[in-house]
């Protein structure tokens, strides 16, 4: 059985530090969680993450079920020692990747293409929890429907009906006594589909709650507000999850407002396209400016990209070696979310996070 334990809140807001203990491996919040699309982080290894400190990361259950398969992931020992991965792992449902794919959704699950071979899948709540439980994730995500913004109302609706029977199911399929089942808060940016879904999965219980359907096409005040709102209504002794939200700024404010954990792609696909986090913000080292700065990349990180290669030699590699470049820069990327994440958590336990915002805004807002 999990258990989530807060051991140090903001004085002045709704921020907190706290543990979850899923009954195999344990870690502190707030959190990134970088994210293994395929079991990997793409060109980096797992030993990487935890030189840097990660202590949980996503694994994507769409790609994992279709190839290799989950049933043959646990053949081989689960899917901890199939990646090579000594901390937590959370795996997303793939109501996402489903919905990205133009999927059809019915009351019994989701009818979609496999992306490797063109032929039909259906993908039920039930299924995706088998699936989940196979691989022998920590954390197992309920299938949810998913939808861009701005969406009509009545595709706000559907999703949000949806979502909520399948949850039902998700949560009378689950047989794994060491894994949490987290659900999913739907329904936009409406306060009222929101608290219609709160209310929803609250009823069902779960070891902890997402925030789902944001970062999707909305303005990111709205997101925050969203955000506020439902956080507002979560138990404040289960862990919150704001799903693919890895932007500084709406982490850190997020973090504010009392989100737990996070996950997105951003940080290491921008590293893979030669964009960079920085404490100055954003940098593309493709610029040609950059050929001749003997400077590191960032003066205020310490990881091994900028502390060994000049802006001129990131600069060489994005011309003449892009993938090599992609590496040095997802080891900078990831480094800097880490780096944020630490940086919030002191402001959380010396009560200085106003002032800790403050100097977020200045770069980032």
């Amino acid at each position: 059985m999990s258990r989530f334990e807060v051991i140090s809140a903001d004085s002045n807001g709704s921020g907190r530090i706290a543990n979850f203990d899923s009954g195999r491996h344990r870690f502190t919040t707030p959190v990134f969680m970088p994210v293994g699309t395929r079991g990997m982080v793409r060109l980096f290894p797992a030993d990487h993450l935890e030189a840097i400190g990660f202590e949980v990361m996503l694994a994507n259950t769409y790609h994992l079920m279709l190839r290799p398969g989950a049933e043959l992931v646990h053949e081989l020992g689960g899917l901890h020692r199939f990646m090579g991965w000594n901390g937590a792992i959370l795996t997303d449902s793939g109501g996402f990747q489903v919905m990205s794919l133009g999927a059809t959704f019915t009351e019994d699950g989701a009818r979609f293409r496999n992306v490797y071979d063109g032929s039909w899948v259906e993908l039920t709540p039930e299924g995706a929890v088998q699936a989940q439980e196979a691989l022998g994730s920590d954390i197992a995500m309920v299938l949810d429907v998913c939808t861009n913004l701005p969406a009509e109302r009545s595709a706000l609706e559907r999703a949000l009906s949806l979502t909520t029977a399948w949850s039902m199911r998700a949560r009378a399929a689950k047989t794994r006594d060491d894994q949490a089942q987290f659900g999913i808060v739907q329904g936009g940016t409406e306060r009222d589909l929101r608290q219609i879904s709160l209310e929803a999965v609250l009823e069902i219980g779960f070891d902890g709650y997402a925030i789902g359907g944001l970062a999707v096409g909305e303005e990111r005040g709205l997101t925050l507000d969203t955000v506020a709102y439902c956080v507002e209504r979560l138990p404040l002794d289960r862990p919150r999850y704001l799903m693919g939200v890895g932007d500084p700024w709406t982490v850190a404010h997020a973090i504010g407002l009392g989100v737990d954990m996070f996950d997105c792609v951003a940080p290491t696909r921008l590293a893979r396209h030669g964009v960079a986090l920085t404490s100055t913000g954003r940098i593309s080292v493709r610029r040609l400016s950059y050929r001749r700065e003997s400077a590191s990349l960032d003066e205020r990180c310490e990881c091994p990209t900028c502390v060994r290669y000049p802006m001129s030699f990131l600069c060489h590699l994005a011309h003449v070696d892009p993938q090599s470049l992609g590496t040095l820069l997802t080891v900078h990327n990831l480094s800097f979310m880490a780096a944020l994440v630490r940086r919030a958590r002191s402001a959380l336990e010396h009560s200085t996070y106003e002032i800790f915002l403050k100097e977020i805004d200045l770069i980032w807002s």
